[in-house]
C-alpha cells in the first residue's frame, strides 16, 4: 500500500504540473513561479495534499540531475567566445561584489566569516531558467540587455563548480586542518579533471558507435547512463550529483550529437525539473513565514537592493548606460535555482540552520515570483530615472546642440550596427551616401572604428546622444536594433527632435507595427512580412505576372502597413484587378541555352505560335534588339526571346523551348 501512496502523491504533483503549465502559458508567466506556488499550497505546510516530501524529493533529485545536465548541454563552451568580455568582466564583478557586500552585511549581523561567504554565494546567483524564459517571451533575447544578461547568467552557472567545491571547505573550517581540506579539494579537482579528460577522449567515439546502430532508444538510454554515471562518480568523490550532471552536459555539448541529445532529453528534463521546483515550494513553512513576514520582506528588499546596486555599478563602469543598468539590475535581482542546490549542500555541512533555511526559502520564492513584474517595470523605471538625471544634472539650456559646422549633412543615421546595420552601411558606402553609426556594444564600436567606420558609442534612446551625432542635419534615420522597447523610444525621441526626419524602423514582431507608426515612424519593416513579400513576388514571377504588376502589389501591401498579411483583406476591386492580370495576356523573356530544341531552328520550323499560342515579338542577340523577327529567322544559343501570350501559353512555350531533362 505504501507504493500506492507514493503513486497517489506523484499523480497529484503531475496533475498540478500540467495545470500550472497550461494556466501560466496563457498568462505568459514562467511556469517555474507556478511550480513554486503549487508546492507551497499542496505541501505539508499548506493544504496537506502531500504530507510527506521524502518521496517527492527523490524524484526531485533526478529532476535536478537532468536539469543541470541539459543546462550543461546548452551551455556549450563555444558560446563563451562571442560574449567573453561580458562574462569575464561583468560576470566576475557581479559575483565578486555581491559576495563581498553580503559578507559585510553578514559580518555586521554577527555571522561567522564562513557563513557570510556561503550566504554571499547563495545571493550572487540568479535564475537562468526564469530570466531567459521571460526575455525570450518578450522578444528581447537578442537585445543588448538579453545578450549581457545571458553572459552574466552563464558565468554564474559556471561559478557553481568552484562554489560546490568550496562548500565542504567552508563547512569544515575550524574542525579539521586546512591542509587536509586542501588535499580533499585537490583530489576532487583531480577527479573532475580525469572525468572530463576521459569523457572527451572516449565519449565522442562511443557516441558515434551507438549512433551508427540507428536505435533511438539505445541512444537515449546511453546518454542517460552517462549522465547519471558521471553524477554518481562525483557524488562518490564527495561532491554533489548535480555538479556531476552539469559537467557531463558540458562534455557532451562539444560533440556533434549535442542538439539531438537536447531534443531527446528535453521532455524528461521539463517533467522532472517541474517536480523539483514543486518540491522546493513544499519545503516552505507557511507558519514560519506568517509569523515573521516582516523579516522575510525586509530580507527580500535587502537582497534585491544589494544585487541591483551591484549590477548598476558594474554596468555603469563598463558600459556607461543607466538604462541598461536598471533593466539588468531588476532582471537579476532574484535568487537562482542553483542556490537551492547550494543551500541543500550548506545544510548538510552546517552552514545553514533550520530557521535560516526557511528564511532563505521564503525570500527565494518571493524573489522568483516578483521577477516577471520587476522585468515588466524595468524599462519604464529606467527611462524615468534617465529623464530625472538629465533634468537635474543638465538643464535644458545647457543641453548640447548640434554644431553648426557639422562635417556632414543630409546623411543617414544608423542606430545599431548588427548584421542589418552593417549591410546598410556597406551599400551606402558603395553608392557614396554619407552615414554615421550609433552603437552601444563596446566590442562592435571598437571593431567598426578599426575598420574605418564613422561610429559613435552611445544609447539612441537618449535625446542628447541623438543631437550629438547630428540628428539635426540628417536626412534619414534607420533604427536596426533587436530591442523592441528601445526601438519605440528612439522613434519617439527622434520625432520630438525633428518633425521632418524620415524614420525607418526594422522590427521582428507584428504587434509592433501599428505602435511604431503611431509614434512617428515613416516606414516599419517587419522581417517576417518582408520575407513573405519576397516569396509571393517570386511565385507570381513563375506565373509570368508582369513585373510592374508585381511591383504595384508589393507597394500596395507596404502602403497598407502589411494589413493584407496580418489577416486583413484587399478590397474587392483590387482582387478583381489582380484576377484580370492573371487571366489576361502577359509578356515574358526566355533565354535560349545550349541543348535547347530551338537552337539552329527558324521560327517557322519551331511553330511556337501554333503549338502553344505564344508569339515572339522580339529577339535580343548580343545586346541588339530585333523587333518582329521574320519567320525564316534562325535561333542560336544566347538569344533572348520576348514572348507574348496568356499565362498558360507562356508556360507551354517554356516547356517547348527548354532542353529535354532526360538527354
Amino acid at each position: 500500500m505504501s507504493d500506492l501512496g507514493v503513486l497517489k502523491q506523484l499523480l497529484i504533483v503531475l496533475a498540478a504540473t500540467i495545470s500550472i503549465v497550461f494556466i501560466f502559458q496563457k498568462l505568459r508567466l514562467p511556469a517555474i513561479v507556478g511550480f513554486l506556488l503549487a508546492g507551497v499550497v499542496m505541501g505539508p505546510n499548506g493544504l496537506r495534499w502531500i504530507r510527506g516530501v521524502q518521496e517527492v524529493e527523490t524524484l526531485a533529485e533526478i529532476g535536478v540531475v537532468l536539469l543541470l545536465f541539459t543546462i550543461g548541454l546548452e551551455f556549450s563552451l563555444g558560446k563563451i567566445l562571442p560574449i567573453r568580455r561580458y562574462i569575464i568582466w561583468a560576470g566576475s564583478l557581479q559575483v565578486l561584489l555581491t559576495t563581498i557586500a553580503v559578507l559585510i552585511a553578514s559580518f555586521v549581523l554577527g555571522y561567522s566569516l564562513e557563513v557570510g561567504i556561503f550566504y554571499g554565494f547563495l545571493v550572487s546567483l540568479s535564475s537562468t531558467a526564469i530570466v531567459l524564459k521571460i526575455y525570450n517571451d518578450r522578444g528581447e533575447i537578442d537585445a543588448p540587455q538579453g545578450r549581457w544578461t545571458a553572459g552574466i547568467l552563464l558565468f554564474q552557472d559556471l561559478c557553481i563548480v568552484p562554489m560546490m567545491l568550496l562548500v565542504p571547505v567552508l563547512g569544515q573550517s575550524g574542525r579539521v586542518s586546512y591542509l587536509l581540506i586542501g588535499w580533499a579539494l585537490v583530489k576532487a579537482v583531480l577527479l573532475l579533471f580525469l572525468i572530463v579528460l576521459a569523457a572527451r577522449r572516449l565519449l565522442p567515439w562511443i557516441l558515434r558507435q551507438v549512433a551508427l546502430l540507428r536505435n533511438r532508444e539505445l541512444f537515449i538510454l546511453f546518454v542517460i547512463f552517462f549522465c547519471l554515471g558521471t553524477a554518481w562518480l562525483t557524488s562518490e568523490a564527495g561532491l554533489s550529483l548535480a555538479l556531476g550532471a552539469f559537467i557531463a552536459g558540458l562534455v557532451i555539448s562539444e560533440s556533434e550529437f549535442s542538439h539531438q541529445i537536447v531534443a531527446d532529453i528535453l521532455p524528461l528534463r521539463d517533467s522532472f525539473s517541474g517536480i523539483f521546483f514543486v518540491s522546493i515550494g513544499m519545503l516552505l513553512n507557511l507558519n514560519v513565514l506568517a509569523h515573521d513576514i516582516f523579516s522575510s520582506l525586509l530580507n527580500l528588499g535587502a537582497i534585491v537592493g544589494i544585487k541591483s546596486v551591484v549590477v548598476m555599478l558594474v554596468l555603469g563602469l563598463l558600459y556607461r548606460s543607466l538604462r541598461l543598468g536598471v533593466v539588468l539590475a531588476l532582471s537579476l535581482a532574484q535568487i537562482g535555482e542553483f542556490s537551492f542546490i547550494l543551500a541543500r549542500a550548506g545544510r548538510d555541512y552546517g552552514l545553514l540552520t533550520t530557521s535560516g533555511e526557511q528564511t532563505f526559502l521564503a525570500v527565494s520564492i518571493l524573489s522568483m515570483i516578483a521577477t516577471p513584474f520587476l522585468i515588466q517595470w524595468a524599462h519604464r523605471l529606467s527611462f524615468g530615472l534617465e529623464a530625472m538625471v538629465r533634468t537635474r544634472s543638465r538643464p535644458e539650456s545647457s543641453v548640447p546642440r548640434e554644431e553648426a559646422g557639422s562635417p556632414i549633412s543630409g546623411h543617414v543615421l544608423i542606430v545599431g550596427f548588427g548584421l542589418n546595420g552593417q549591410n546598410l552601411a556597406r551599400v551606402l558606402r558603395e553608392v557614396g551616401i554619407p552615414y554615421r553609426i550609433l552603437e552601444m556594444d563596446p566590442d562592435l564600436v571598437r571593431l567598426a572604428s578599426e575598420a574605418g567606420e564613422a561610429v559613435d558609442f552611445g544609447d539612441g534612446t537618449r535625446p542628447e546622444v541623438l543631437k550629438k551625432i547630428g540628428v539635426g542635419q540628417a536626412r534619414v534615420l534607420v533604427i536596426a536594433i533587436s530591442d523592441p522597447v528601445a526601438s519605440a523610444h528612439v522613434v519617439s525621441q527622434a520625432r520630438s527632435l525633428r518633425g521632418d526626419l524620415f524614420v525607418i524602423v526594422r522590427t521582428r514582431y507584428v504587434a509592433e507595427i501599428d505602435r511604431l507608426y503611431r509614434l512617428g515612424a515613416d516606414q516599419v519593416i517587419p522581417e517576417e512580412f518582408e520575407t513573405s513579400v519576397e516569396i509571393f513576388a517570386r511565385v507570381l514571377q513563375q506565373y509570368h505576372i508582369p513585373r510592374n504588376v508585381i511591383s504595384l502589389q508589393v507597394d500596395l501591401i507596404r502602403k497598407e502597413h502589411y494589413g493584407t498579411l496580418r489577416g486583413l483583406h484587399l478590397q474587392g476591386r483590387r482582387l478583381e484587378e489582380l484576377s484580370q492580370f492573371l487571366a489576361g495576356t502577359a509578356t515574358d523573356t526566355f533565354l535560349i541555352v545550349e541543348g535547347s530544341p530551338a537552337v539552329g531552328k527558324s521560327l517557322e520550323e519551331l511553330q511556337l505560335r501554333s503549338r502553344s499560342g505564344t508569339g515572339v515579338i522580339a529577339v535580343v542577340r548580343e545586346g541588339v534588339s530585333i523587333a518582329n523577327p521574320a519567320a525564316d529567322f534562325f535561333l542560336a544559343a544566347g538569344d533572348v526571346l520576348v514572348l507574348l501570350g496568356s499565362h498558360k501559353a507562356l508556360d507551354e512555350a517554356t516547356q517547348i523551348l527548354s532542353p529535354d531533362p532526360k538527354q
